[in-house]
């Protein structure tokens, strides 16, 4: 049975990105590479300020989009389109980079806890070369959904009645954040996104037997029902999608259809025109 519904599953590995802040690299890494549209996903936790403090200082993208989702602390965003904002705790930020976008993420403190994720999310090709976007969204703008056993936070997509506040038109994108505090069992949602991850952030969850420890992520069959039993509390990321089944080339911070394309972002970049 597990078989049937687990496709995949494999740990995190630590990493660092930016200018030396070190994370756990769960997806786009040698174990496991993206899964359309999902290109990346980054944890970052450490309470030693030295793990993070450098931050993530300007830096370029093209192609696709990001999405930074804080559990706790604060990080500050700026860009070339003269954005700005900080991100909190419960908090996100969306950035579709598309044709270019050159930004920074610095932590907005200098001690406690810093814990988040940012996720990649691929765009097609009708929309690489379209207009960047920014939102800014805070813990309040979330919508928060009571189960058995705990609450879902709806960050994207639909969940029993509510809406995410993160738009991505044609993916089908569902993104949900489960907090589970007490042995309860959930069936997670079935809306035929092809591409369904499932990150286990804190505690332990058991699917078809199987029992996945904090920091590990699970690939779940797409056409099946999927139960998943807490012993005692489990709190993980539900990611799904549609994928786009379009050729992938990627570098480095661009995510483009073809080599050409990415030695154009390269090329764009070095002559201060990626943006424009």
């Amino acid at each position: 049975m597990s078989q049937s519904i687990i496709k995949h599953r494999v740990r995190g590995m630590p990493a660092q990105d930016g200018a030396g802040v070190k994370l756990k690299r769960v997806i786009n890494q040698p174990a496991f590479r993206h899964r359309d549209p999902i290109l990346m996903l980054d944890e970052f936790k450490s309470d030693n300020p030295n793990d993070y403090i450098a931050g993530f200082p300007p830096h370029p993208h093209r192609g696709f989009c990001t999405l930074t989702y804080m559990l706790a602390g604060n990080m500050a965003h700026e860009d070339s389109k003269g954005n700005k904002g900080e991100i909190t705790t419960g908090g996100l930020q969306w950035m579709k980079a598309a044709r270019g976008m050159i930004h920074s993420e610095m932590p907005k403190q200098k001690d406690g806890l810093m814990w988040g994720f940012q996720l990649w999310l691929n765009l097609p090709a009708a929309e690489k070369m379209s207009d960047p976007e920014y939102a800014d969204i805070s813990a309040s703008q979330v919508p928060e959904v009571t189960i058995d056993g705990g609450l879902v936070r709806v960050l994207s997509g639909d969940f029993n009645g509510q809406t995410g506040p993160v738009k991505a038109p044609g993916r089908e994108f569902l993104y949900l954040d489960y907090r589970l505090d007490q042995a309860t069992q959930v069936i997670l949602p079935q809306q035929g996104q092809e591409t369904r991850l499932l990150y286990v952030y804190q505690g332990a969850v058991t699917i078809a037997g199987i029992t996945a420890q904090a920091g590990e992520l699970i690939e779940l069959a797409d056409d099946v029902e999927v139960n998943v039993e807490i012993a005692n509390a489990g709190r993980f990321l539900l990611m799904a999608a549609k994928p786009i089944g379009e050729p992938i080339a990627q570098y480095g911070p661009f995510v483009m259809n073809t080599e050409a394309e990415l030695r154009q972002a390269f090329m764009d970049y070095q002559n201060g025109t990626l943006t424009n």
